[in-house]
This record gives C-alpha cells, sequence and structure tokens, in this order.
C-alpha cells in the first residue's frame, strides 16, 4: 500500500482491508513507519518507534472479535506504559525510564488488535497545553509549523493531522484532547470521569480530573477505540453506567432534537477573537438548519473564577508532589532546574505548602463546580461553546515569562487561555471538540465543543455523526501532509 492511499482511510477502514485480506496489519505499519519518515522531522510529533522485527506486526493480529484489529497506532508518553518501553513522561526526571509492565488501558489496546509502534510528544508530565518539552523540543502544528499543536497530547493531535496515524491516544486533564484537536483540525473527545480505568498504578489521577481517550478524523474512529477502552476494572474506585448501545452505532443514529445552549463568553472575563466568535455563529446557525432548538446559555460554575483557579491548582500541585519524589527516588535523581522544566518546578514547590485542609477544601470546590454544571444539563441537551477562544499561537507564546510564575500563576495562564475546557474536568461531564470550522483568513482549523451531561458520550456520539454528515471535514487537510510528497510547507484548507 502507498502512503498516498494509506491516508484516505480511517483506522475503522483499515481494519476493515486487515479483515478482508487486502493488506496485512504488517504491511499497515511498514506504510506508518514511511510516513514518520515523511513527515516527523518537520512536525516532531513522534518521539520513538518500535519497528517490528521479522516482518511482524507490532502486536499480533488478536483472534475474535477486533474492530480495529491491525490498525497503526501510538500512545502518548504519559498516562499508559506498555511493557518493555520507555515512559519518559516528557522529562528529563524520568530520562530513559523503561516501563515494566502494561497498564490495563495498555491490555484494551492490544485486545483491540491495535499495533502499538511508538510513542508521541507531551508537554512534561502533560503538565501544559502546548507541546514544547525541553526533552525533545517542540511539537509544531502542521497546519502551520510556525505554531503550536497545543497540548498536552500535542504530538498525538500532530501525529494523526499529518497523517502518521488515523487515530492515537491522549489524555485530558484540563482540555488536553480537546485543545489540540481544535488546533490541529481533529476530533476529540473527553469521556465521563470514571469512563476509562485509571489502573492499575492509580484508582484516579489529579484527583479525578484526568481521563484517556483519543484523537481521530472521523468521529467513528474515536467511538471504536471508546468501546474498546471503556469499562472498569477490578479495584477501581467508581465507574461511568455502561451505555444502552455501542458508541460506534450511536454516531449513525438520529440524535433528534436538541436543546442547545451557545456558551459565548467564558469565566475570569476572557473575550473571543473574532475569527472565532464567528465560526461559533455559524455553527449555532448550522444547529439550528438541522432542527436543534438554539439559544444563548451562562454557565454559572457556583463558585467564583479565582475560587476556581486556586482549587485547581491545589489538586494539580499536590499531586505533582508524590509523583516527582516516586520518579527522582526510584532513579536516583534530584528534582531541580537540571531535571524538571521552570513550571513544572513553581508548581512543585508550591503543591510542598498545600495542607491536607487546602486539598479537602479544593475537593469541596470540585463538588460544587459538579453539581452547578450537572444543573445545566436539565434545561440543556447540549452546551456549545468555542473549543479555544483564539486560533492555535505561535511557538512559545503561552510560555513567554514563564520563569516568573509560582504555581498558582502557571495554572491560572493555562486557565486563561483556554477558559472553556477544564470546566468539564471538573464537573466530569464528557464534552468533544469538533473540527467544523476554519478561519478563512488563515485556513487555521477552528473547533468547536460541545459538552453533554454526566455519562451521555450517546448524545455526543449522535451529534458528531449528524455534524459529520451535515458539514463533513476530512478534505481538509494540513500543508504538512503524510500524503502528498514531498510535503509542503503548511497550506490554507481547500473550500
Amino acid at each position: 500500500m502507498k502512503l498516498s492511499e494509506y491516508v484516505t482511510h480511517d483506522a475503522v477502514g483499515l481494519a476493515g482491508l486487515v479483515a478482508r485480506g487486502e493488506v496485512t496489519a504488517a504491511e499497515l505499519e511498514a506504510v506508518a513507519l514511511d510516513a514518520v519518515a515523511t513527515v516527523n522531522p518537520l512536525v516532531n510529533a513522534v518521539v520513538e518507534t518500535w519497528p517490528a522485527e521479522g516482518g511482524e506486526a507490532a502486536d499480533p493480529v488478536p483472534a475474535g472479535p477486533a474492530p480495529l484489529a491491525g490498525v497503526p497506532f501510538l500512545i502518548k508518553d504519559v498516562g499508559v506504559t506498555m511493557a518493555g518501553k520507555r515512559s519518559e513522561l516528557g522529562s528529563r526526571l524520568a530520562r530513559g525510564m523503561v516501563a515494566r509492565d502494561d497498564s490495563s488501558l495498555m491490555r484494551r489496546f492490544r485486545a483491540a488488535g491495535l499495533a502499538t509502534f511508538g510513542r508521541t510528544a507531551t508537554p512534561e508530565f502533560a503538565y501544559g497545553i502546548t507541546t514544547e518539552p525541553v526533552l525533545y523540543g517542540p511539537t509544531r502544528n502542521p497546519w502551520d509549523l510556525g505554531r503550536s499543536a497545543g497540548g498536552s497530547s500535542g504530538g498525538a493531535a500532530a501525529a494523526v493531522a499529518a497523517g502518521i496515524v488515523p487515530i492515537a491516544h491522549g489524555t485530558d486533564a484540563a482540555g488536553s484532547i480537546r485543545i489540540p484537536a481544535a488546533g490541529t483540525g481533529l476530533f476529540g473527545l473527553k469521556p465521563t470521569r470514571g469512563r476509562v480505568s485509571m489502573g492499575p498504578d492509580a484508582d484516579e489521577v489529579f484527583n479525578g480530573l484526568a481521563v484517556q481517550c483519543c484523537v481521530s478524523r472521523t468521529v467513528r474512529d474515536s467511538a471504536a477505540l471508546l468501546d474498546r477502552m471503556r469499562g472498569p476494572e477490578s479495584g477501581d474506585p467508581y465507574s461511568a453506567a455502561e451505555p444502552v448501545r455501542a458508541y460506534a452505532e450511536e454516531v449513525t443514529r438520529d440524535p433528534g432534537r436538541l436543546r442547545v445552549g451557545v456558551v459565548t463568553a467564558a469565566g475570569g472575563g476572557r473575550g473571543t477573537t473574532g475569527p472565532v466568535a464567528a465560526a461559533l455563529s455559524r455553527t449555532a446557525e448550522l444547529l439550528t438548519s438541522l432542527g436543534h432548538d438554539v439559544s444563548e446559555a451562562t454557565l454559572d460554575l457556583g463558585v467564583s473564577w479565582e475560587e476556581y483557579v486556586l482549587a485547581n491548582a491545589r489538586l494539580w500541585t499536590a499531586n505533582l508532589v508524590p509523583w516527582l519524589d516516586g520518579l527522582a527516588a526510584a532513579l536516583g535523581r534530584t528534582v531541580d532546574p537540571g531535571t524538571v522544566q521552570a513550571e513544572t518546578l513553581a508548581g512543585y514547590s508550591f503543591g510542598r505548602r498545600v495542607t491536607g485542609p487546602d486539598l479537602v477544601r479544593a475537593l469541596g470546590v470540585r463538588n460544587t463546580v459538579a453539581r452547578s454544571v450537572g444543573r445545566h444539563f436539565l434545561r440543556y441537551d447540549v452546551l456549545l461553546g468555542p473549543t479555544l477562544p483564539e486560533l492555535p499561537p505561535r511557538l512559545g507564546e503561552w510560555a513567554e515569562g514563564v520563569e516568573d510564575l509560582d504555581g498558582p500563576g502557571w495554572i491560572d495562564r493555562i486557565f486563561d487561555r483556554s477558559p472553556f475546557t477544564a470546566v468539564h474536568n471538573v464537573a466530569g461531564t464528557p464534552a468533544m471538540s469538533v473540527p467544523l470550522e476554519s478561519d478563512p483568513a488563515t485556513g487555521l482549523p477552528v473547533g468547536m465543543q460541545f459538552a453533554a451531561g454526566h455519562g451521555r458520550e450517546d448524545t455526543l456520539f449522535r451529534l458528531a455523526g449528524q455534524l459529520e454528515r451535515a458539514a463533513p471535514w476530512a478534505h481538509r487537510v494540513p500543508g504538512v501532509w503524510a500524503g502528498s510528497v514531498p510535503p509542503g510547507p503548511g497550506r490554507a484548507a481547500p473550500g
């Protein structure tokens, strides 16, 4: 199979070719490695590959039902471990660290038949919304190489957007799937808290703020993978109720007439730039044309913006401390400027000062926000807003002056740059970024965020399927694209 043909298929399509015997998993992996060689020197999305030996795919195609069997796949360098492979968390502190065992999620990836052949870039400890770690350098946006691919799943998003793989693993603690999906023209869904197990090494990550899923070019790919990822493991502290039917089936179902609340203003007074505001208005018009009831909504957090940011800072930084201390002890290193970046070190220092009562108060804020956001879904089926209030930033822009910020200051910057996403991590509600729009002036993608009530990924997948059929985006590809050889320096989306 040639690269030019490979990039025309999504993951479900590639798996179908394997199932029919039209191509082997090993052949697909070889093409995927060609894609890495073609575009990765430009985007720096993949930090390591694990080519299979002896002509076999990285993971053999399993017997029995495996809807993604043979599909080339990349895991993020945080949140999942693959036995015998390096897991460096984007940090010099963990440089060279090798995982002893598969995590629960990795076992599910294997059972799905995915051919995992490498890992993607992440900011250090996934502690940021732009992927520019000291360890491996910045990941560049395939739409404009001078811009960020977002974060923390920026490597995953750049790899999928550039055509290396059709789908890649990601994690999301404040928007880390949705932010890079929005900036690179992909679909990205953050599941309900408890939908995907974080075991066996953790019961929850960042006190339940973090979840795992993926970025993809098509809605059905994300649905098919979440069907294989979801469900509890023994010992999990909680789980989301199992859906009535497979998410892959929901994508094809009519969502019905939905009550859609449009959130135009974020907390903290953050404004939305002109191109994004215009895109949001066009999206609301599209929803109306599809028969949905669309009206303006105001998202009430139940606490002040300052309380909200401080609570998140306490949760994030208090969780950093045992993580970094444990790595340092295990690897015989110290937590200092030689091993840890300035923003992470500031968070670590602040986290050491967070007291037990501080942490309990922060969890109380989490509860208040979850209850307040939950009440909105008594009135609306879906909340719509921009994923990001602005176009993807220039590389280095979001990290300017980071050495002058303390722990809460870095969290405040993240929430200022992405004020619409983290609320659904705090509330535990599912949310997705859909690549419905692009900026006419630059061709850069603009993602729209849709959120639903706890456990209602079914609603989101039905709506996403409808939107994909009504306003398809698959024809829009970036200038750095594995399907065009040689890749261009970055171009606007056609149409």
